[in-house]
């Protein structure tokens, strides 16, 4: 059987989503070890995304192979009940055996937050990337719809990415002002590592005056990470949603993202 779950977590105490060696704390590690009190054996995660350090997650998703009967409720309360009060369950549900957390997902959005004022904020801290200098959010925006369409993403990848290749559509892009707050939203069919923090620094230094609104395709084009800038902070990004094909029938977004007022 294989089930699906919606999974949130703050990404603050973690070392990213990816199991690593011994003692160093993961999203996965700790899912898996409740999941597995529940199921009764081990239990294996894959995810949507794997989110680095101090990424947040609202909307991920996984899913795992098990031999155990379990109600959608039951994985749910009872993987909560052994879970730290940073990451929960939000749904559960059975899925057929062609369905697959990573390459069954059609598309999947972030939430870059950036709080723009002149002192740092104690209250966001580790929820909001802090920019003290004024943004125009507007130049952002328009800097960004650039990036909208397939096109190869070398200038925005990290260089430890292991993608096969660059190539990656990005759908919608859209930077807009909330009060002392600036929200990029962005969504592609799928994301190098580093990709969204790497277009928000560039976007960051177009709306700080830094650079020219026509830089962000100029970065596009040189297909050269070392001319892409500063990779923004990881505690500003969110990984909203993942969407999936109909027939999988799996629910809708659960849970909110912080926003700012204004």
């Amino acid at each position: 059987m294989r089930v699906a779950v919606g999974v949130q977590y703050d990404g603050s105490g973690f070392q990213g989503w990816q199991a690593q060696r011994p003692g160093v704390r993961t999203v996965q590690t700790v899912l898996e070890q409740a999941l597995a009190r529940v199921a009764d054996q081990p239990v294996r995660l894959v995810c949507a995304g794997r989110t680095d350090a101090g990424v947040h997650g609202v909307g991920q998703v996984a899913h795992f192979d098990t031999t155990a009967v379990r109600s959608a409720r039951s994985w749910v309360l009872g993987g909560n009940a052994h879970l730290p009060l940073d990451v929960s369950l939000s749904w559960a549900q059975d899925v057929p055996d062609d369905f697959h957390a990573r390459f069954s997902a059609l598309a999947r959005r972030y939430r870059y937050l950036i709080l723009n004022q002149s002192y740092r904020s104690a209250l966001w801290r580790g929820r909001a990337a802090w920019h003290y200098r004024l943004l125009d959010a507007e130049r952002m925006h328009a800097a960004g719809q650039a990036l909208v369409g397939e096109h190869d993403f070398s200038s925005f990848r990290a260089a430890e990415c292991q993608a096969r290749h660059p190539i990656r559509e990005i759908r919608e892009l859209a930077v807009r002002r909330r009060g002392d707050g600036v929200v990029l939203e962005v969504e592609a069919n799928a994301f190098l590592h580093h990709m969204v923090r790497n277009i928000a620094g560039v976007l960051m230094a177009i709306g700080a005056g830094d650079r020219p609104v026509e830089w962000a395709r100029a970065v596009l084009e040189q297909c050269d990470r070392t001319q892409a800038g500063v990779t923004a902070p990881a505690e500003g990004l969110y990984l909203l949603a993942v969407r999936y094909p109909e027939r999988f029938g799996l629910p809708a977004m659960v849970g909110t993202v912080p926003e700012f007022g204004g």
